[in-house]
This record gives structure tokens, C-alpha cells and sequence, in this order.
């Protein structure tokens, strides 16, 4: 079978309006459902961060209020804990995509501070984009498509339709607020036609090898989309 790139945030925080810090990572979720997935159909994974630093999981995503219950957050847990690949990431600035069929983008509110500005990561999307090769983001990993920008200004994603969290899911989850900027925002910014679904509930959108997903609740969907690009 094939290799699977997933691209982890690499920060533990994300800096807000007033300057303070929220503490994040990346949603144990968005990691877990589509990495088991994708091994049980025998495809390998290898994980990338900036730097090659060990992606930080946000805490909160493992709490039990957000994974009904204290059963499934622990099995939560424990899924996180076999996925050795975290403990070993490449540096994404070494990430070859000829290695790869494909390419996973988690979410959680890390990539709006760390891959939203990342030009090692905008590269290897606009590659990724560009090779046909199938591409899937869910949540907050769309702050990602920010730093895909061409030679000539502009994004490489505008004109796609894409699903990302959004402002009203941001408002509901308290942060909307205190944040610099609203990942909704910023993507219709630079031209990406988010296509907005009910808050918190399954939502994804597929534009030609690109699959995106709303929130959490998506990252099945986009793991089944993905499988389903790889053939």
C-alpha cells in the first residue's frame, strides 16, 4: 500500500488578540479517526512537523466533556499512545512528496499559529495541490492553505470550495472573541469559497483532489473521501 504524509501543527499554543497565549496543539480527533483508517486499509504513515518537533496534543481534546464521555476519552488516549509516528516526526522543510500518495492536514488551533505562516508548509501544499495527488485538511488544519501562496500573490486555493471551522463554531466555542483573526474570514480573504454547514455537526467538501472538513465531527467523513481518492 501506500505512504500517508500527515502534517502536525508543531505549537503548543496559539497567541491571541491581547497578546496572552491559549494553550493548543493539535485535536486528538482529527489525528486518531483518519490515521486508523487509513492503516486499517494497510496504507503507511509518516508524521511532519516544523522543524521535525514532536506535535503537541491539545489537552482539552482529550477531556471527556468533548468525546462523550470518560469511556471514549480514554479510549481516545490510548489510541493517541500507538500512534508511534508522533513520537518521531521529519522535519517538513525534508518532506520529499514523491515519497507520498497523499497528504493529511489535523486541525486544532495550533495551525493558526504555526502552519497559517509556514512557507515550508505553503510549498509543499501548492505541490501537493498541483501534483493531483489528493490533498485532505479538516477543521482548523485550513489555516494551513493560508501560507499557499504563488509567485504572484496569489493563493493557490482560491476559487477551490472548501469547508473549515467556522465563525459561528468559533463564537459557540468561546474564542471568537479574543482571537486575532477568524479562520472563515481569512480563507474567503484570500479567495477559498468556504462552503459553511450547520455548527459541530459532519461536513465535507470535495474540489477536484482537495477535501476539506468543517470540525471534528468531519474527520471520519474526510478519512472515507480520502480512501476513496487513493482507490
Amino acid at each position: 500500500m501506500s505512504k500517508i504524509l500527515f502534517v502536525l501543527t508543531g505549537a503548543d499554543h496559539w497567541t491571541l488578540a491581547d497578546g496572552t497565549t491559549h494553550p493548543t496543539g493539535f485535536w486528538a480527533e482529527e489525528a486518531v479517526v483518519p490515521y486508523r483508517a487509513l492503516k486499517a486499509a494497510g496504507h503507511e504513515i509518516v508524521v511532519a512537523t516544523p522543524g521535525g518537533v514532536v506535535p503537541p496534543v491539545d489537552r482539552a481534546s482529550l477531556a471527556a466533556e468533548v468525546n462523550g464521555g470518560q469511556e471514549k476519552a480514554g479510549e481516545l488516549a490510548r489510541a493517541l499512545e500507538e500512534m508511534t509516528e508522533l513520537r518521531t516526526p521529519v522535519k517538513l522543510a525534508e518532506v520529499d512528496l514523491d515519497d507520498f500518495a497523499a497528504v493529511f492536514y489535523p486541525g486544532g488551533h495550533g495551525p493558526m499559529e504555526d502552519l497559517a505562516v509556514d512557507a515550508e508548509s505553503g510549498r509543499l501544499l501548492i505541490e501537493t495541490l498541483d501534483s493531483g495527488k489528493p490533498l485532505a485538511v479538516v477543521c482548523h488544519g485550513p489555516a494551513a492553505l493560508l501560507a499557499a501562496v504563488r509567485p504572484d500573490g496569489t493563493n493557490a486555493f482560491a476559487g477551490y470550495r472548501a469547508a473549515a471551522f467556522t465563525n459561528e463554531e468559533e463564537v459557540q466555542g468561546g474564542l471568537a472573541g479574543r482571537a486575532r483573526w477568524l479562520l472563515q474570514d481569512r480563507l474567503t480573504e484570500a479567495g477559498v469559497d468556504v462552503r459553511a454547514s450547520e455548527p459541530w455537526a459532519p461536513h465535507v467538501v470535495v474540489d477536484r483532489n482537495l477535501v476539506t472538513g468543517q470540525n471534528p465531527a468531519s474527520s471520519a467523513p474526510v478519512a472515507e473521501e480520502l480512501l476513496k481518492l487513493l482507490g
